[in-house]
């Protein structure tokens, strides 16, 4: 399997490539903010066709390219019903003011098509089966994505903004909500296997196991504790 990312943006989303191997179809997920560019190498670089965009929930700086990335090779975006706003009002979406300088420059919009995630079910694209969990908390359409393992690597879970290296998704954003963030990481990430390879929507690589033995909030998920009192985690937009 071919994954390449890199952060894109002043906010430094990861965007990331996945494919079977050099010179087949490929899937794109989370084309932020200025990334455009970075999109078109990758493909230039091994070779690859896009046949979808897959979204891990609707904040800006991980649909801003949506639109021209969509545009420019023909194909589907999939996103979550309850983030579909966010795509026309980005600035509500994040609290900023209308006219923000955090958006300056920015099209919004949905591209020509768009399709609705739904919990539980499996995208089949690219030669891949990418399994779909609904992951409200850091907004309330966030989803996940997960590669099975093979015989050749372990499973890969995009965690968007639910979980990060030694964090968790922030929630005092509109439509944040701290229990449900804390559901959310015990029903999709206590149950994934150590070896599983997360790919967050910022900041480095990491496993299941690392953060199970080293994440704070990850553990008070599996002592069994809730979110308690516990302030707003504060990573990502």
């Amino acid at each position: 399997m071919l994954i390449a990312g890199f952060p894109a943006g002043a906010w430094g989303t990861n965007c990331y490539v996945v494919a079977p191997a050099a010179g087949e179809e490929c899937v794109i997920v989370d084309p932020g903010v200025d990334a455009t560019q970075g999109v078109e190498d990758i493909l230039a670089k091994h070779r690859l066709k896009p046949v979808a965009v897959i979204l891990s929930h609707g904040h800006v700086d991980h649909v801003a390219s949506v639109l021209p990335v969509c545009g420019a090779h023909d194909v589907p975006a999939w996103l979550h019903p309850a983030d579909r706003h966010m795509l026309h009002d980005p600035a509500k979406a994040i609290g900023a003011s209308v006219g923000s300088p955090l958006l300056a420059g920015l099209t919004v919009g949905e591209p020509d098509d768009l399709r609705e995630l739904a919990d539980g079910e499996t995208l089949a694209l690219a030669g891949l089966e990418f399994g779909v969990a609904h992951a409200p908390g850091h907004t309330k359409g966030s989803v996940t994505y997960r590669l099975p393992e093979t015989t050749d690597i372990p499973s890969v879970f995009f965690s968007g903004d639910l979980l990060f290296a030694g964090s968790v998704g922030r929630t005092d954003l509109p439509g944040g909500d701290t229990a449900e963030l804390y559901e959310s990481l015990a029903r999709v990430c206590l149950p994934l296997d150590d070896s599983t390879v997360v790919l967050s929507g910022h900041g480095p690589q990491t496993t299941i196991g690392r953060e199970r033995a080293t994440n704070p909030f990850l553990g008070q998920v599996a002592g069994g504790h809730g979110a308690g009192d516990d302030p707003a985690p504060r990573r990502g937009l």
